[in-house]
């Protein structure tokens, strides 16, 4: 379990600022979204008719293509059919409002065993910022597969070489300087706010710029629309790798083996933050279904295709299933929740 130590707050600044796409976009967003649902809405409603969980299974990943519970989405499916476990796979993607609106969608598609949808932190910040009227009690949850973590990036060419290097400069004017990330009360957005309530600067300052996902991040960052940019380590990984981002802090406990990154803590900030993954299924499942999922991806986690999944996108495994799940979620939903108020976002 992360901890985060709470830092005495500056008063009487604005609010967070965050650019808004125009009028145009959005509205173009919305279409597509409520398209892409809707195709999720049919392809659910008519998945159940003779099909059982080892014979077909639907993964809804309540974001864009390219992002990760896109990624986790895929990785699973490739698992799952690989191994044999399932014999057909499909993958959906339903984006929007931080997994809200795939979050909705999942919620009215009736008890069906053969639907499973990837979630995460990311979606419980999402669930407070956004007002959501369904939040994940409203789901059966499955299991947990595993942790990811947020990195800190700037282009190659940056003057920022280390974090204290940004930090520092930040202190003196926050507003000065534009940090990109996801959606709002995401992990992006909530670990922005943990720099700033470490650095001592108040979060409601921050010039934070709410993008898609980490694709968007990236144009943003080598656009020099933003200095900085917030999203999960595999977002940026190949530009890292290839030397054109630098990454300045990774977001774990410690030290992950394969990222070449030093942590917060290594660092003096005392901030960790995990985003973790993993699937849950519609509402009314009988508990004879419920346990068949959690078979299913019980097997999937001690595939050989997992764990290479697991070492190439250097997530680290927290498998945890059933009660034990849905008691974990229901006490890290409060933890975000009170994090949310606590940094004012």
């Amino acid at each position: 379990m992360s901890v985060w130590r709470t830092l005495p707050s500056s008063a009487g600044h604005t609010g967070v600022i965050v650019r808004r796409r125009t009028v145009a976009l959005r509205v173009l967003g919305v279409v597509s979204t409520l398209a892409l649902a809707a195709f999720a809405v049919v392809d659910a409603s008519g998945s159940s008719s003779g099909a059982t969980p080892r014979s077909k299974l639907t993964i809804m990943a309540p974001a864009a293509p390219g992002g990760g519970w896109d990624l986790a989405s895929r990785e699973s499916q490739q698992a799952l059919r690989s191994a044999s476990i399932v014999n057909n796979v499909q993958v959906i993607n339903v984006p929007g409002a931080g997994g809200v609106i795939g979050l909705g969608k999942f919620t009215q598609i009736g008890p069906d065993p053969t639907q499973l949808m990837t979630t995460g932190t990311v979606m419980e910040g999402a669930i407070t910022v956004n007002g959501s009227a369904v939040d994940l009690s409203a789901t059966t949850p499955i299991a947990r597969l595993a942790e990811d973590y947020e990195v800190v990036i700037v282009p190659a060419d940056s003057p920022y070489r280390t974090l204290d290097d940004f930090l520092e400069v930040w202190r003196k004017n926050p507003h000065a300087h534009a940090i990109g990330g996801g959606g709002l009360g995401g992990t992006d957005h909530l670990l922005a706010g943990l720099m700033a309530k470490e650095t001592g600067i108040d979060p409601k300052r921050m010039n934070y710029v709410s993008y898609a996902g980490g694709g968007e991040v990236l144009t943003a960052l080598l656009s020099d629309t933003v200095e900085i940019g917030i999203s999960g380590y595999n977002d940026f990984r190949d530009q890292i790798e290839a030397g054109k981002l630098r990454a300045l802090a990774v977001s774990a406990e410690k030290p992950v083996a394969g990222i070449d990154t030093p942590t917060f803590r290594d660092q003096g900030l005392d901030i960790s933050l995990p985003n973790w993954r993993g699937f849950v299924a519609p509402p009314g499942i009988t508990d004879e279904q419920r346990q068949e999922l959690i078979d299913i991806v019980r097997e999937m986690t001690r595939t050989p295709e997992w764990a290479d999944a697991l070492e190439r996108n250097k997530w680290v495994p927290s498998f945890l299933a059933g009660d034990e799940f849905a008691e974990f979620i229901e006490t890290d939903q409060a933890r975000i929740d009170a994090l949310i108020e606590e940094l004012g976002l």
